[in-house]
Order: C-alpha cells, then structure tokens, then sequence
C-alpha cells in the first residue's frame, strides 16, 4: 500500500532525536511504497532527525531523488527482476554498488550518525562496515529471515542456503541493536544471532489509523456477484495464491456457488503465472487481478470485500513471519481466513478462521463459511479493529521504535 505523501499526521515526537542524522538503506521496495520503511522514517524525522533514505527505483518511483515530507529519499535502477542463482547475483552486486556510493554521497551531503539496514536480503553490512569504523552505529531492521525464505522458495538446504544463514549471523554480529518484527524473530536474534536482550526492540509493522480509511463499498467490484473476497499483498510464489485459485475452483465449480467473485490486488513476479493459472481453471469471470494498485483502489477494494484471505503456506518461513495483509485486514474490520500460521494466529487471534494445513478444500469450506454467517463476520470484524486500535497499530509502535535508537545512539531513556 502506498502511503499518502503529503500527509504528516502523526503526532510530533518532542524533538527528541533533534540533530541527530538517520541514514535508512533499504533494497527490497521503493520508498514510500514500502509502508514499514515510510512509517520508521516519517516518524524519525517527525522526532527531530534529519533522515535519508538509499532504496531502488520502482513503478511510479523513478525519480532518482526527490524530498517527501522533509525525508531525503535516493534511489537506483536495479536490474531486472528474476528467479535464478544469476539473476540474484546481479541484483545483490547493483543493490551494493549503488548503495555504497549513495552513502558516501549522502554522508557528505546530509550526514548521518546511525545506519538502518533492512533486509532482504542480509548485506547492508558489508555498506555498513566502513562507516562503523568511522564511529557510525549500525541497526538492523530484521524484515525476512532469509534461511527459512530459502527453504520456502527451492525446498533444499544446500550451499546457498548455508550461505544465507552464514550472512545472517553476520549481520546480526555487526549491529549495534536490532528491531524485529516480532518476538520471533526477536527470539531469532538471541539464539542464531546471539543478540543481547537489551539490544534487542520488537518494533511491529502495525498499519497507520490515520491514513487507512474506510470508504464507501463498490458493488461493481463484484462484477455482477453477490459476495466479494479480498486478498492484497505480493503476488510471489510464497504467498500460495495458486492455493487460493484451488479454493475458488472448489467454491464456484465443485460446491456450485457462481455467486462469489475474488479481487487480488497486488503485484510480484508471479502476477502473469498466476492470471494464466486463474485462465486454465475457467475462473475469469470470478477472479480478477488488479497489478500493483493506488491507495483508492485498495481502500475501494478492502471496504468493498465481504471477506478477506491470507493463502500462505505453512512452512518456518510463514510460521514465523507476521503478515501486513493480515494487519490491514483487521484494520478495515474484515473477517478473514488464513491457514493456521503462529504468527497470523498470533496477530489475528479469534478474528480469523483457520483452515488445515495448506489445504486448499478447507480453505474453501470456510470461506464460504463465513459467507453464510454476516454477523459472525462483523463480530470477528470488530474483534479485529479493537486488536488494532488497542495493541498493534503503528501509533504503538513508535515507543519502541524511540527505545531502539536511544539505545543505539547512547542516549538516556
């Protein structure tokens, strides 16, 4: 979800980070189409801190650089997007080219006192290295755990994996603090990264309140349908949307319900595999895909949905990962259905039904399930934006977000 750009919302931090100078090197989305990344800027900068940001160029986000909201944003052309050893390879080597001269750039032109790492994948320290030799404090903001994303992508451990868990304890030996997204992967930080607790911060990718808004419902989202399910997020092979097209398949051909529509929004490099997959199965009149979409149309869709999905398999790397689509979700008040995650049971709790393990039958079942039953939804609904309001919103998360880089910087509480 893209953030909406000229809006400073959030309520000032105090000026407690006043000249200090924040350095955020992120390789995985452009900012602000990243949302994690904009709130933890947005907000720095908001306390008083003059912040950077090193990220790749995107759809819609091509300037090479451009001041939004008073944050310095740099970004560079990566190669094209691809699924192999190579293509990697070449990404990672730009991403680390580009990054390492953009920090020197940025070091001479705005200055920072801290770099913030994000992964994937886990090699910002390598950028980070020299500049902590120059007394400048390293944080790495633990978005992935990339060994457990290896195994879910090419189902092996081999060298590259090693590899992987090999740049991991790496990384985690070169920050000064780590924020995780959660207590798993805080808890990942003490054991594979041997992180003390005090070094480490859970800082949640809690969704924005005042800029989610809900908007009046669509009906021609529906396309002529009676029921509407939801699904945004990365349109990637982890993400089990061909589980989800299984479901739809089973819910209007095998359970006979020509009543249901699907609208997926997002995009990934799956997106034209997947359409083609939605194509074969005869599902063109029921599910639609949308591409990477705007703010209007997402709101649109999500306040529109009667209920919302969360295909992902079950596997470590979804067990133990929270998920912004489930947050958004409940944020908008939605009764969903995901597979039964720890860490979306975790987040959702008893605003979510749970289907068998990778099942897409199941999956199926209890759509339709909540389908047939309203108020049962609505019920799940309120328990979902309570959850939000009350303990995981990004408003809650930026005592931590402080805590983390007090400590990082040496400062008293």
């Amino acid at each position: 979800m893209g953030p909406d750009l000229h809006d400073a919302a959030n309520t000032p931090l105090g000026g407690e980070l006043d000249g200090r100078k924040i350095l955020i090197i992120v390789e995985n989305l452009p900012v602000p189409f990243d949302r994690r990344v904009w709130q933890e800027a947005t907000t720095l900068q908001q306390a008083g801190a003059t912040v950077s940001v090193i990220c790749p160029v995107g759809k819609g986000y091509d300037q090479r650089y451009e001041q939004i909201s008073g944050v310095h944003i740099y970004r560079h052309p990566l190669p094209p997007e691809g699924n192999g050893a190579l293509s990697y390879a070449m990404e990672y080597s730009a991403a680390l080219f580009w990054q390492t001269v953009l920090s020197w750039k940025i070091l001479f032109r705005h200055g920072f006192d801290v770099i913030q790492g994000c992964n994937p994948p886990d090699l910002v320290f390598l950028v980070a290295w020299p500049f902590k030799l120059l007394g400048k404090r390293y944080i790495f903001d633990h978005h992935d755990i990339n060994p457990e994303l290896y195994i879910a992508k090419f189902n092996r451990q081999d060298i590259f994996w090693r590899l992987m868990v090999l740049l991991e304890r790496w990384n985690f030996a070169s920050a000064n603090v780590v924020i995780s997204t959660n207590d798993s992967y805080r808890n990942i930080a003490h054991t594979r990264g041997r992180k003390r607790e005090d070094d480490t911060f859970v800082v949640r990718s809690g969704p924005d309140l005042t800029r989610l808004r809900l908007v009046p419902p669509n009906s021609e989202r529906k396309r002529g349908h009676r029921y509407l399910v939801g699904y945004v997020g990365v349109m990637g092979e982890q993400e089990g949307i061909d589980l989800l097209l299984e479901s739809a398949a089973h819910i209007v051909f095998t359970m006979g319900r020509s009543d249901v529509a699907f609208c997926l929004v997002g995009g990934g490099p799956s997106l034209a595999s997947l359409r083609q997959m939605a194509h074969d199965k005869g599902l063109d009149a029921h599910v639609e895909f949308t591409g990477r979409a705007p703010d209007d149309v997402l709101f649109e869709v999500l306040s529109t949905a009667d209920v919302c999905v969360n295909p992902d398999r079950v596997n470590p790397m979804n067990d133990l990962s929270t998920m912004n689509k489930v947050l958004e979700y409940m944020a908008f008040g939605k009764a969903q259905v995901q597979f039964d995650v720890r860490e979306g049971r975790h987040s959702a709790g008893e605003a979510s039904l749970y289907a068998k393990c990778n099942d897409p039958i199941d999956f199926a079942e209890r759509i339709v399930e909540l389908l047939g039953d309203p108020d049962r939804c609505a019920q799940m609904g309120r328990i979902g934006r309570q959850r939000i309001e009350n303990e995981l919103s990004w408003e809650h998360q930026r005592a931590p977000l402080m805590a983390a880089y007090r400590r990082a910087l040496r400062l008293s509480a």
